[in-house]
């Protein structure tokens, strides 16, 4: 039987839009050829792309752009996929077209998607995979909240693109089964179902596990699995056969036909049915897939909107569509030799000349990519301006406390004290807010649900914390899950940018934790979002509980982690004024940067806490560092015999006043510098560096010779660096090994920063003095 005739379009529209997915492919290929073999500013290295990848979605991102989509609607595209999306933003007019040639190029076109580095509009940022994907199933959960909270807030529809391989990622998973993403039925996800990974074809049949996974969570799974030819193939007498024939198959055998000749694919199916075609129509039949049909897409995509909550297309592709490397198992890093771009050039009808090109604009493609460029175009922006957030409550602490204690309460004042700032706070908790001292918030505020209900329990009787969900509630519990808690907290911190409103969003989880979220909190700061993480108990301080349960390298990555200023208190009074600068420097004008607070349920003696001008002393917190004791004006001190300096942050200050004054009776003049924030000291320091001139922190110069030891629950490399500073030797003590359960004091002295070891330490500095 002779090969099949080319499919008719059902309308103008679909062959306008097979058209545009031409030059998309086009485009896209050509991105990648240039930043590879015709740019030379790589110094021979491989630029990279990818070819294949890109090729696969080239329909989906046509169809979706050019059709689907809404002005608002929001969507995430796969990594592999930038150089599509650029085309796609350049035919649609939202991209300069000399930018086409500087796909991963300083300044230029990103080597994946980027919310604060591309020219051209990207909802969310991708490359970090399985980030990228789930990020827009909380951006509709702030929307759902916004809209809860204050009324606003359109039904926008929040579309992931997601290549099958990235479903391997457990953030996915944890995504999918998080319970208060149920329901969400503006949320349509699309798998790039091209059964390769990296580096193979995915073994087996997975995708069938894959559905019943996103169906016993709530999803509804739909399949765009097969083209018309296809299914006109099927209905036909002995089609049947061939569906099951093809349904059954291993991904890799699948893969095997698509690069088989014709005769191999007639030898591999059990009867006679093939021989209805010739060689040149077999394996365009085999390849007709739905992923590459506008057709099914539209079907499939009726249905994901008909859906009453979240749904899932699994689109069948091919990596590689439309060029020689389709299907090919390698094809991951492949690239078009020169020889084969000219091919393709020819056979997708590249006018002489014309790469680079756009549409005539009165053609009919030209019309629709400046009729979809308009459609699409973001509405102006009504951004309502964020709270003025006080810098001081003005409120006195006394007796013992703890930073985790005083969190909880300064939330509770701010809601009671200024409910113009605290109606944007969300709290948000993976089912740790009673835990992180959240209760008294959460009992003025509610909890926040899109369905109305009341806590049975109070039936019961007076109880500590009421669990009353109201969609105006402010608190957010989530299932245990870090990433989860940082990704939730990301999306809020990009509300006014995405939905107009500004939040003030507060993150609590245990510390020793933080590291199982750094992904998702690095992928937050990435995009631009602001917030503020607490990670509270923290270090070895939190005795007890064991190893497990006790941080040992999260203040360094406080200092380490970008967009975010890391502070570890040690009184109530540097916790309130820290959390307040945090929440204004969330919607600061100039360089506004999330913060992450490393709090202790420690109770420490208020009582140390300097006395003195408020403001001044706010002044001196909010710098990161200040003397909280100064022994150089008193009798008998000799910076380059007798003295030494403390460097103590967060809860071991204490330790670092009581050594000080155990030195003292030794003839040992320790000062003591409280340092509120390890993060901010060192950036200042490497800036001076940078500009040349190395003049120390600022209000905190060297004194002469003066050594200095350094102590902090935690790694000691966060506060390490000091003595470098400083110019003078440095004795660091801090948390070296995993902890065990015991007395607070049994640990300090384990791992050597109770008071005692801080004498020693400074004793044996001075004793190494030159």
């Amino acid at each position: 039987m002779n090969a099949a005739p080319p499919r008719e379009a059902s309308s103008v529209t679909t062959a306008v839009l097979e058209e545009i997915q031409r030059r998309v492919l086009w485009l896209a290929t050509l991105m990648v050829h240039h930043a590879n073999n015709v740019r030379k500013d790589s110094g021979g290295a491989k630029v990279g792309g990818h070819q294949a990848s890109s090729a696969s979605v080239v329909t989906l991102m046509t169809y979706l752009f050019f059709e689907f989509l809404r002005r608002g609607d929001r969507i995430s595209v796969k990594p592999h996929a930038a150089p599509v999306l650029h085309a796609v933003h350049y035919l649609l007019g939202r991209l300069d077209a000399a930018y086409l040639t500087t796909l991963r190029q300083h300044h230029g076109l990103q080597a994946y998607p980027s919310r604060t580095k591309d020219p051209d509009p990207v909802d969310f940022s991708t490359g970090s995979m399985g980030l990228g994907s789930v990020a827009p199933n909380y951006a509709a959960l702030v929307e759902r909240f916004v809209h809860g909270r204050f009324g606003v807030g359109g039904r926008r529809r929040y579309v992931s693109l997601v290549g099958d391989g990235e479903l391997d990622e457990g953030s996915i998973w944890e995504t999918i089964a998080e319970p208060a993403l149920a329901g969400l039925d503006n949320v349509i996800w699309v798998v790039d179902l091209n059964r390769q990974s990296l580096d193979r074809v995915v073994p087996g049949i997975r995708v069938r596990q894959l559905e019943a996974m996103f169906r016993d969570n709530g999803w509804q799974v739909i399949e765009a699995k097969y083209g018309r030819r296809l299914e006109e193939a099927f209905a036909m007498p002995g089609g049947d056969s061939l569906r099951r024939w093809i349904d059954d198959m291993s991904n890799e055998e699948y893969q095997f036909l698509l690069r088989a000749p014709a005769s191999s694919v007639r030898a591999a199916f059990p009867g006679a049915f093939l021989d209805r075609w010739d060689d040149a129509g077999l394996p365009v039949l085999i390849a007709d897939l739905g992923g590459h049909d506008l057709e099914v897409l539209r079907r499939a995509f009726r249905s994901a909107e008909a859906a009453s909550g979240p749904a899932v297309i699994f689109a069948y592709t091919i990596k590689g569509w439309g060029l020689p490397i389709a299907g090919d198992p390698l094809n991951h890093q492949a690239l078009l030799s020169g020889d084969q771009i000219a091919e393709l050039r020819g056979r997708l009808g590249i006018a002489p000349g014309e790469d680079w090109a756009a549409f005539p604009p009165d053609s009919p493609a030209g019309r629709l990519c400046a009729e979809r460029g308009r459609a699409l175009a973001a509405a102006p922006s009504a951004r309502r301006a964020p709270p003025e957030v006080p810098q001081d409550l003005g409120r006195t602490y006394t007796g013992a406390s703890s930073t985790q204690q005083s969190f909880g309460l300064v939330l509770t004042v701010l809601a009671r004290e200024r409910p113009s700032v605290a109606e944007r706070i969300v709290t948000v908790s993976p089912d740790v807010a009673i835990s992180t001292n959240l209760g008294g918030w959460i009992n003025r505020v509610g909890v926040w649900s899109a369905e109305e209900s009341s806590d049975p329990f109070t039936t019961l009787g007076p109880r500590l914390i009421t669990w009353r969900r109201t969609p105006r509630g402010q608190h957010i519990e989530l299932g245990i899950s870090e990433g989860n808690l940082l990704m939730a907290l990301g999306q809020l911190g990009l509300a006014a940018e995405l939905i107009g409103e500004p939040l003030l969003p507060i993150g609590t989880v245990y510390d020793p934790f933080v590291a199982r979220a750094l992904d998702a909190f690095a992928y937050g700061l990435y995009s631009g979002a602001r917030f503020v993480l607490v990670g509270t108990p923290s270090g070895v301080t939190l005795a007890s509980e064991g190893g497990a349960h006790q941080s040992v390298i999260s203040p360094s990555i406080g200092v380490a982690l970008p967009g975010v200023v890391y502070w570890e208190p040690c009184f109530a009074q540097e916790l309130e004024w820290i959390l307040l600068e945090s929440l204004r420097a969330l919607h600061r004008a100039e360089h506004p940067e999330s913060a992450y607070l490393r709090l202790t349920t420690a109770r420490v003696d208020q009582s140390l806490f300097p006395a003195g001008d408020r403001a001044e002393l706010r002044a001196r917190v909010l710098s990161g560092a200040y003397r909280l004791v100064d022994r150089s004006g008193e009798p008998g001190y000799s910076a380059g015999e007798n003295a030494v300096e403390i460097w103590a942050t967060g809860v071991v200050v204490p330790e670092a006043l009581r050594a000080s004054d155990d030195l003292r009776h030794d003839g040992i003049y320790a000062s003591v510098v409280n340092c509120v924030s390890p993060d901010l000291v060192y950036r200042r320091w490497q800036s001076s560096a940078r500009r040349g001139i190395g003049d120390g922190p600022g209000t905190l110069p060297a004194r002469g010779r003066t050594p200095v030891v350094s102590v902090i629950d935690g790694h000691p490399s966060a506060l390490s660096w000091v003595g470098s500073m400083l110019g003078v030797r440095a004795w660091p003590l801090g948390v070296t090994r995993y902890g065990e359960s015991g007395t607070r004091a049994d640990l300090y002295r384990d791992h050597g920063i109770d008071a005692a070891s801080i004498r020693r330490a400074a004793q044996a500095a001075l004793a190494d003095r030159p």
